[in-house]
């Protein structure tokens, strides 16, 4: 598992979009069951051994987990009174999945109001209604998750050189992305919000405070970066921003995104691909943190 797979997304386009809406499924049940956290962090999925997981959740009984297993191939529910279900992952509607995966979770005893609608995506047709999107292809659902598996990894790696406040390297359903973020403490402006088909109250939450982020995001068909990318921006944005010297040489800055973007590609290609991944996320940490005058103190002395 140590290659950096490739996953060009006009190759898997198609499964992209109807595992974006499944994934979108179990986030919101973590939604419903898990107790609210800072900067709805309690909705997130996680990495594991196999594929994407909730992590367990409480419900009426005790305990419950839910993970897309993408060596398998199956959508795998489990409760800590030993009950057990699981959803094949094949190709198949998102109306249909969403019927059974609904009747799988009732017949665990596991009650969650979950709201049927696809968020922070312009199609909002409700997963009830959803025939539209119905692929998928195993071998790319799998270079997906391996790569998400090996970014996390040099994710949680950066991780450990913070002393502030930090997020945990998770998948945020919403975005398809997975990310960590460090704050420095202090309060930000209100974000202006506007994220198709979210409410504003939610990016309210998310972006209370300064941070700095970095992730991975498969792209979007139509979008600014149409390819998988690593990325990272600020909030709020220091004066100076854009002209920051960063690295590796193949970063950019992205006018329109605000963000930094490091095409996938260029890690792939690297002699050290994790080295340039780390280069990229220190580089763009410090140019943004120095910038918004974050206290240098936060980040631990290098051994």
């Amino acid at each position: 598992m140590s290659a950096w797979p490739q996953l060009p997304l006009g190759e898997w386009a198609d499964t992209y979009a109807t595992l974006h809406r499944w994934t979108q499924m179990v986030g919101k049940t973590r939604l419903a069951l898990a107790p609210m956290q800072n900067h709805w962090w309690q909705v997130t999925l996680y990495l594991t051994a196999r594929g994407l997981g909730t992590s367990p959740m409480p419900y009426s009984k005790g305990s419950c987990e839910i993970e897309f297993d993408f060596v398998d191939h199956r959508l795998v529910m489990r409760t800590s009174d030993g009950s057990r279900e699981h959803i094949p992952l094949a190709a198949r509607s998102v109306a249909d999945f969403y019927r059974e995966y609904t009747a799988k979770l009732a017949a665990l005893g596991v009650a969650a109001k979950i709201w049927p609608v696809p968020v922070e995506i312009a199609d909002a047709t409700p997963f009830t209604a959803d025939r539209a999107h119905a692929s998928y292809d195993p071998d790319a659902a799998h270079r997906c998750w391996r790569i998400l598996a090996l970014a996390d990894r040099v994710l949680k790696q950066f991780r450990g050189r913070f002393l502030g406040k930090s997020s945990p390297s998770h998948f945020w359903w919403g975005s398809f992305d997975l990310a960590c973020t460090r704050f420095s403490g202090h309060r930000a402006p209100p974000h202006p919000g506007g994220i198709p088909n979210c409410p504003d109250y939610v990016t309210l939450e998310a972006y209370s405070h300064e941070c700095i982020s970095a992730g991975w995001w498969p792209g979007n068909v139509g979008g600014p970066v149409a390819e998988p990318a690593f990325y990272a921006y600020a909030y709020k944005e220091p004066a100076g921003l854009a002209g920051a010297p960063v690295r590796p040489a193949a970063t950019f800055y992205h006018p329109t995104m605000h963000d930094w973007i490091l095409p996938y590609e260029a890690v792939r290609a690297a002699r050290d691909p994790e080295g340039a991944l780390l280069e990229f996320l220190q580089s763009t940490y410090e140019a943004a943190a120095k910038r918004a005058e974050w206290d240098p103190g936060l980040e631990r002395a290098a051994s």
